[in-house]
């Protein structure tokens, strides 16, 4: 299962862009908000021993004091209970926020997104998205002069009239591989290293940003032989995600190795091997607190690909 991707919402793509139809969403009866605070995901937690957050809809009639114009939420789409929207309360103080928050809490969308239900998990991560895009993107990168919010967050105009250009939402496209070794049918291997910033045992498949005028194909082969000296060839297309940490979209890949010898620059991978399937399923989980090496997180594209790898040739 890959998470963050197939959110059940309609998106309303055309008529978020009727002002009217939009504060029509904003002022019904229906209207549901969720909030995010520096790129955190209101949450409510279940009372129950498994601590399970589920995400917090909060009806658009009780939070009139902390935002009542539609250019403060972003519009996420239409579900079945109606308008949903998200609002960033950042720089809102504590106690302001005390009467709506209650026995919730503000939780990093990275920390708990495996726990979530699949549909949940996508909707946060989207909101989380908008959000900080809309945050950042305050001021026109043209002639410097402040922006607007337009079709409800999916776009910021430039104020001045001279100029009003448009400006979307953007995504860095970003390739993520898993590199095989089958020089050996009856044992074949895949590679994975530690970035400088994973944790001190987690082992994950090798990626990296696109670079502008380079093919997706020519980015894995540059990434995997800049961060391990290995050479590939037979680039696959194997599945996509949604990262919203902050903005990407990852774009899985296996490829097949020519060469074999790792070679780590220290910096960025620190380590990196080859590991058979069997060895893979001695791993632990991230966050367990064990000794040995553990997989990726259950909310990433890199686990979908370590798994996929491991029935494959198990």
């Amino acid at each position: 299962m890959i998470y963050y991707r197939e959110l059940n919402l309609d998106r309303a793509s055309e008529a978020r862009k009727d002002r009217i139809w939009l504060e029509q969403q904003w002022t019904g009866a229906q209207c549901r908000v969720c909030f995010v605070r520096n790129d955190k995901s209101l949450m409510s937690r279940d009372a129950d021993a498994t601590n399970i957050p589920h995400v917090v809809h909060l009806p658009r009639t009780e939070i009139e004091k902390l935002g009542s114009e539609l250019e403060q939420a972003v519009f996420l789409g239409l579900d079945r209970n109606g308008p949903l929207f998200a609002l960033d309360v950042s720089h809102h103080q504590d106690e302001v926020l005390a009467d709506y928050i209650g026995d919730n809490e503000f939780i990093d969308l990275r920390d708990v997104g495996w726990l979530l239900d699949k549909q949940q998990a996508a909707q946060l991560a989207y909101a989380r998205g908008l959000v900080f895009w809309n945050r950042n993107h305050r001021y026109c990168g043209i002639c410097g002069s402040p922006t607007r919010s337009e079709y409800g967050g999916h776009m910021r105009l430039c104020s001045d009239s001279s100029c009003a250009r448009m400006h979307f939402p953007r995504t860095d496209p970003a390739v993520i591989m898993l590199v095989e070794d089958l020089s050996d049918s009856n044992h074949p291997r895949c590679l994975l290293a530690r970035n400088s910033r994973f944790p001190s045992r987690m082992m994950s498949t090798l990626a990296g940003f696109v670079d502008p005028l380079e093919s997706l194909e020519e980015t894995v082969v540059r990434e995997v032989f800049e961060e391990c000296g290995v050479r590939v060839e037979q680039i696959e297309y194997q599945a996509s995600q949604p990262w919203p940490f902050p903005s990407s979209i990852m774009l899985g890949f296996r490829a097949r190795a020519i060469t074999r010898d790792i070679v780590v620059d220290g910096v960025e991978i620190e380590e990196a091997y080859w590991f058979e399937a069997e060895q893979l399923k001695q791993f632990g989980e991230w966050g367990d607190g064990g000794d040995y090496f553990c997989l990726p997180r259950r909310d990433s594209i890199a686990r979908y690909l370590v798994e996929s790898w491991i029935s494959e040739v198990s």
